[in-house]
């Protein structure tokens, strides 16, 4: 191939050689898009029995945008929301069978001899006008009590940590479905050219459960709808800028004479999925302006940062990430995955989660009142919760202050605000135990299908053919919770 070199003045010759060979030669290998989406086996060119999406949304949205507060390790619901005065009044008793009703358990506690239960150590009180129950533990959450949609019967399939994550973010229990976000940025596009349509914060630091990117993938779907993770600091997204030497004009040469290489290509090949990969190549290119500024927050001024709290001005933290999702959400970013890990307290409970409390609680009530100040609540759906909740039972020894619980899949709370659920009301109705729900289960497949619905999505209707069959986020289940909409 000879013609002019885009890095020289002159004319050049280059021998022959592969896409791959090409652009690593010159300074844009695969790895230097930092989309991942070329390297997607299933990914982009798999989208030839993809139906129609010109009609989307399939009706009007109450939410534009989410952001998804991700508590990673599965929070206690009795410690934080669900106040059980019988559970504690009854505290070092057995666990009734009759509430336990021949429950699976996991094998940290199937093998104890004894199941006492335990009473939360935490007071509990009322707030706002909706007269919600807070403990002690989230003084700041309980100030925007009647901003929330507190649901309390949430319950899923699985007991253990990574089907249920998986089950959460997916809608399967089985790893390699699409996520919820990706489902999202297939079905509505981008509504900011310049940015990733589906954004992954992970909390800096934490240990506990580990987090996989399959959790963010795209699965099945094309390859461009998967998650891009930003990390803290300056490099938010790896191989992103520019390599010593290249200027962004010399960039700009060269995705151009890409675009005729694979103008070239396509002319004898036909594949339609060389498309989504130059488009990766050009969002890359753009991005490199649009993230060190969204990701500056220099120019925050003191008073937010104190809302926030004081972590807010580390990058990596909770805090930090939170005041991001702001930014990314005033910029149209559609789906904000926000995950924190550290919430699987099997024992040492009381200490553990007050730490994680401290860490979440403000940043967390702070995120939806900075949304409302600015107008973006009422289309912008907030979500706090983890993949099960936890056992009315001590996991180990229960003393006067310390006890553990373990994994429990039946009930579980979680909360939402704005994006058209009802604020002020707590949906649902478990046991005095919180081990058993009583009135309005709502399984993980409902939430996926009202969340769909809020965003103007029938979640029968979005489907993706793959492998012979059409596949959808809530699978073959799944109704829309009408309760919880305003």
């Amino acid at each position: 191939m000879k013609d002019n070199c885009p890095l020289c003045t002159g004319p050049a010759i280059i021998p022959d050689m592969d896409r791959r060979a090409f652009l690593a030669r010159f300074g844009l290998g695969l790895g230097g898009v930092a989309l991942g989406s070329m390297l997607n086996p299933l990914g982009a060119g798999a989208s030839a029995a993809e139906p129609s999406l010109a009609h989307l949304p399939h009706f009007a949205p109450r939410a534009k945008r989410v952001i998804y507060l991700f508590m990673s390790g599965g929070p206690s619901q009795m410690d934080l929301f669900d106040y059980k005065p019988l559970l504690n009044q009854r505290n070092g008793e057995q666990l009734p069978d009759s509430v336990r009703q021949g429950q699976r358990l996991t094998g940290m506690s199937a093998n104890q001899s004894s199941l006492p239960m335990a009473g939360s150590i935490f007071n509990f009180a009322q707030h706002g006008e909706s007269g919600a129950w807070f403990s002690d533990l989230l003084p700041h959450t309980a100030g925007i009590a009647d901003d929330l949609c507190i649901l309390k019967t949430l319950h899923t399939d699985a007991i253990n940590h990574d089907p249920a994550i998986t089950f959460l973010q997916t809608g399967s229990a089985l790893s390699g479905r699409p996520s919820i976000g990706a489902w999202m940025s297939y079905g509505l596009g981008s509504m900011n050219q310049n940015l990733p349509s589906f954004v992954v914060l992970i909390t800096r630091g934490k240990g506990d459960q580990p987090l996989y990117a399959r959790l963010w993938g795209s699965g099945f779907l094309p390859a461009e709808h998967q998650g891009v993770q930003f990390r803290a600091g300056s490099d938010a997204v790896l191989h992103l800028a520019n390599p010593e030497g290249v200027s962004d004009e010399s960039r700009r040469m060269l995705l151009n004479r890409f675009r005729e290489l694979h103008e070239h290509d396509y002319s004898r090949t036909g594949d339609s999925g060389l498309d989504a990969r130059i488009e990766q190549y050009e969002m890359a290119f753009r991005m490199q302006s649009s993230v060190p500024e969204v990701t500056d927050l220099s120019d925050e001024p003191d008073s937010v940062f104190e809302e926030y709290g004081p972590d807010s001005r580390t990058p990596g933290t909770f805090a930090a990430n939170c005041l991001l999702a702001r930014r990314l959400a005033e910029r149209d970013v559609q789906f904000i995955q926000l995950y924190h890990r550290g919430w699987d307290q099997h024992g040492n409970l009381p200490n553990d989660i007050s730490a994680q409390c401290k860490e979440t609680d403000q940043p967390s009530a702070a995120l939806v009142r900075d949304l409302k100040r600015r107008g973006l609540l009422d289309d912008t759906l907030v979500i706090w919760g983890g993949e099960f909740g936890r056992t009315s039972y001590s996991q180990g020894p229960l003393t006067e202050d310390n006890y553990g619980r373990d994994h429990h899949p039946r009930c579980f709370s979680v909360w939402m605000a704005g994006g058209g659920v009802k604020p002020g009301l707590t949906y649902g109705e478990t046991d005095d135990f919180s081990y058993n729900i009583v009135k309005d289960p709502v399984h993980v497949h409902d939430f996926h299908a009202t969340l769909l619905h809020l965003l103007g999505i029938d979640h029968e209707q979005l489907t993706y053919r793959f492998q012979g069959r059409r596949f959808r986020l809530t699978d073959v289940h799944g109704e829309v919770v009408k309760g919880l909409l305003a």
